[in-house]
């Protein structure tokens, strides 16, 4: 099994509590998205068929450790008949390291936009550019990262084009959790770029504090997906992010806001 994909792939240690590998250097700082995929993954485990993932909103409450397992704890809050609620505690080492509120929800009829009829670029004629820094958590070998920035200051826009490059099995979770692991990809990245700074550039402490994420169309990992992101406001050692994800035929697949922290390094 590809190292990606085996970042989702939960082991069974008792009812609702499921075990998780980390990807990275141990004693490391643990990649964000990480936990954004594996708690989707868990909260998945307990959803019966035919309900897809409609939200997750996780509170990152500490640093995690890349190189370490991760235990996580699925309480059932809420089954209804076309919607469910689950409540994911991460721990490492016994410390709880995020707290994610997970919804899966029924197809149902009712009003649909957000189509925009393809990709503003064609992203295989852009270079293969990576992640906008270094990033020991991330499987790179398995991921196809192309990025371009355009505007200065508060008109910073980044579209982050990227796609699995391993098969990823015909399963709305497994493309989901991809997704989430995607979203945290340098994601702060823009509070800074608004004011001349980068993350790559360590002038900043920063890294996400909360993030949360709504699907509305299924997703596609292993095909072209984009990432379009800007920060509307920052203040008080804080920004936070917008974003949305579009398919390769221009649909908007999910929103995402992302809130972290940015803080001049004395």
């Amino acid at each position: 099994m590809s190292a990606l994909l085996d970042l989702m792939n939960l082991v069974d240690v008792d009812q609702d509590s499921f075990r998780a590998t980390g990807h990275g250097p141990a004693g490391k700082r643990a990649f964000g998205g990480q936990f954004l995929g594996q708690s989707m993954a868990a909260a998945g485990r307990t959803i019966p068929a035919g309900l897809w993932p409609t939200s997750l909103h996780l509170q990152f409450l500490r640093g995690g450790d890349s190189g370490a397992a991760v235990e996580y704890a699925v309480e059932r809050l809420y089954d209804g008949r076309t919607a469910m609620t689950r409540r994911v505690l991460a721990r490492q080492d016994g410390r709880l390291i995020t707290a994610a509120t997970v919804s899966f929800a029924a197809p149902l009829p009712g009003p649909s936009h957000g189509e925009r009829g393809g990709l503003p670029e064609d992203p295989a004629t852009l270079e293969r550019t990576g992640p906008a820094g270094p990033a020991p958590g991330l499987p790179l070998d398995e991921l196809d990262i192309r990025i371009t920035d355009s505007g200065v200051g508060t008109d910073f826009a980044r579209r982050m084009y990227w796609r699995a490059t391993v098969p990823v099995a015909d399963d709305a979770l497994p493309h989901t959790c991809l997704a989430l692991f995607v979203t945290d990809v340098y994601l702060i990245d823009p509070v800074l770029r608004v004011h001349g700074h980068a993350m790559s550039d360590r002038s900043h402490r920063s890294g996400t504090t909360d993030a949360s994420i709504w699907f509305h169309r299924p997703v596609h990992a292993d095909a072209w997906n984009l990432l379009e992101s800007r920060s509307p406001a920052a203040a008080r050692g804080r920004g936070v992010v917008t974003a949305q994800l579009l398919s390769a035929d221009g649909a908007v697949y999910a929103t995402a806001v992302h809130e972290g922290m940015a803080v001049v390094r004395e």
